[in-house]
């Protein structure tokens, strides 16, 4: 026996001897998926560095607005015709796969989004490399949890040890991949996901740690909090949800109006891109991921006036749209914290120049809040955005206000926008499934598992006597009636419609089943969703229904083996 038939073989029997628990299996593939996705964050932290470094010798040539069109068309030529993948934000996909597919992602995805959005983001696009990291690690989570035939709630957990993972190593914050991966993309906060998904975030950020240095995104200066900044966080709240509502139409509309142009995907992006680089000629600030415009305002040192502020915060909402809304690779989470500070900055300053010295703190504080404000509203996540800005700022003397206004945020965010950014079009559609709902459980079973095959078929020119004959032997109330010549479904007796016939013995010789079969059955099909079958139950005040697939009877599915079925499948989803 090989190493791999060893493992897998380990693998299979682990549970028993840990007693039936496989929390510790689970930490051991957390950790690994933690470091896998931690590599991967750094990977992509240094291709981009390299990238911006390559192309920063030609941001002042006039010819530079083609560059972020050359690298958006190059990434979605990339996406589409080499590794036949569809462009996208990447956590949606993540959130999908889990809601859905019990976490299975491809190989591919691995690293696919990983090279898309560093052509993108590297070339100047709007966009941020978050997303896509997270979908990269979600994507290792998935594939080392199928290379060892791990079971879907195994996955599930490994999927969101490679979020926990690939967040925690792309901005060195680990309370923050344990919570937005519970929060965002397993969504819920179980001891079974918990304890391997923080060990995948203590991996990644360690990994991080190891390669790049132990060192905060954004240093700023000490901030003293008082009741004044406080109080004022509640108006930045209502502004950076306006700013989360804004980008989120703007970059729906962006697509939309893409998707009305005859020409190509990569043209498209490529169009998208050369937009997005000629707003960066006059507008550099603009242009990818902006971490280093959101340090100068935190540490309060960016010195453009009020409207130049405004503009640029328009002007980034505009460029992010643009990027993603017409092809371009790349997340959200970057253009949130750009936009967030740039709103909380000119917040301060309106408010400083209506009433000077109001506010005792410097303006880099309210940057600061501005960035948890838009991350909460846009993923309507507090609790992400409250840690994540903590750590990626060490602005622990903030969290007062920090609290105020993520969740304020958070809250009108929600009265305009009911879903989030990354779930709108997946609730839309039908995709997302909350866990240990009522939807969520259903569509965890399939009609095949329910079928009762215990049904006597009867031929259509049997006659009566027979017939009674047969129910003689049966169990059953339904008996489905077939054609004898071609085999196809034609129809269904219930005892309870014709029990006067069967008492009169006249009627016999002279009945046959189809001059009293009722015809007009509401059947159902084999692949049929489980919530839309029990809703046609109710509606018709039925307690069991024929299956029937290519015109042939298979058997019926009923109320009490569903509702059974239902129980089992709950008490296994809420098993810790």
């Amino acid at each position: 026996m090989g190493l791999y038939d060893k493992v897998k073989t380990w693998i299979g029997e682990s549970p028993q001897w840990l007693g039936g628990d496989d929390r510790l299996l689970l930490i051991i593939f957390g950790a690994l998926v933690g470091c896998c996705s931690g590599l991967a964050a750094v990977a992509l932290n240094f291709s981009l560095h390299a990238m911006e470094g390559f192309f920063s010798s030609y941001r002042f040539h006039w010819y530079f607005f083609v560059l972020p069109g050359m690298g958006a068309a190059l990434s979605s030529l990339f996406l589409e015709k080499i590794i036949q993948e569809g462009a996208g934000h990447g956590v949606p996909e993540v959130v999908y796969s889990v809601s859905r597919h019990g976490g299975l992602l491809r190989m591919r995805s691995m690293f696919s989004r990983l090279v898309s959005s560093s052509l993108t983001i590297g070339s100047g696009g709007s966009a941020g490399p978050e997303a896509p990291v997270v979908m990269s690690g979600s994507a290792i989570g998935s594939n080392i949890a199928r290379f060892f035939s791990l079971n879907e709630r195994q996955r599930i957990a490994l999927v969101g040890c490679g979020s926990a993972g690939a967040v925690a190593g792309v901005f060195n914050a680990p309370i923050a991949g344990l919570v937005f991966t519970i929060e965002v993309i397993v969504g819920e906060w179980t001891a079974l996901n918990i304890v391997p998904i923080a060990v995948a975030s203590v991996a990644g950020a360690q990994i991080s740690r190891l390669l790049q240095g132990n060192q905060i995104p954004f240093t700023h200066l000490h901030f003293d909090v008082d009741i004044s900044t406080t109080l004022a966080a509640a108006g930045l709240a209502i502004i950076t949800a306006a700013g989360c509502i804004l980008l989120t139409r703007a970059i729906r509309k962006s697509h939309h109006v893409s998707g009305k142009v005859p020409v190509p995907l990569w043209v498209r992006a490529a169009i998208g891109g050369c937009i997005v680089g000629l707003v960066g000629l006059f507008l550099p600030q603009v242009l990818g991921e902006g971490y280093s415009v959101i340090q100068k305002m935190v540490e309060g040192s960016f010195t453009g006036g009020f409207a130049l502020v405004l503009m640029l915060m328009l002007a980034k909402i505009a460029a992010t749209s643009v990027t993603l809304g017409w092809g371009g690779s790349g997340g959200i989470f970057a253009p949130c914290l750009v936009v967030g500070s740039f709103s909380g900055l000119m917040y301060y300053r309106g408010i400083d120049a209506l009433w000077p010295g109001l506010l005792q703190v410097n303006e880099g504080c309210f940057a600061l809040l501005g960035m948890a404000g838009m991350i909460g509203g846009m993923l309507q996540a507090p609790l992400t955005a409250i840690f994540l800005i903590v750590e990626i700022t060490g602005g622990y003397e903030t969290i007062l206000p920090l609290i105020l206004v993520s969740v304020i945020s958070t809250t009108v965010c929600h009265y305009f926008e009911p879903a989030s950014f990354y779930f709108r079009d997946l609730i839309e559609k039908g995709y997302y499934l909350r866990p240990r709902t009522d939807a969520k459980v259903l569509a965890d079973l399939r009609i095949s598992e329910l079928v009762e095959k215990d049904c006597i078929s009867v031929p259509k020119n049997m006659s009566l006597g027979e017939f009674v004959k047969v129910v003689q032997q049966s169990r059953r109330n339904y008996f489905p009636v077939i054609d004898e010549i071609t085999g196809a479904f034609a129809g269904m007796i219930h005892l309870d419609d014709i029990r006067p016939y069967l008492f009169d013995t006249l009627l016999h010789d002279t009945v046959f089943l189809e001059q009293i079969m009722t015809t007009d059955v509401e059947t159902v099909d084999i692949d049929d969703d489980l919530s839309e079958v029990l809703s046609r139950m109710d509606v018709s005040g039925s307690f069991s229904m024929p299956v029937v697939t290519n015109q042939r009877f298979v058997g019926m599915v009923s109320k009490a083996t569903l509702l059974d079925k239902y129980r089992k499948e709950l008490m296994l989803q809420t098993t810790d």
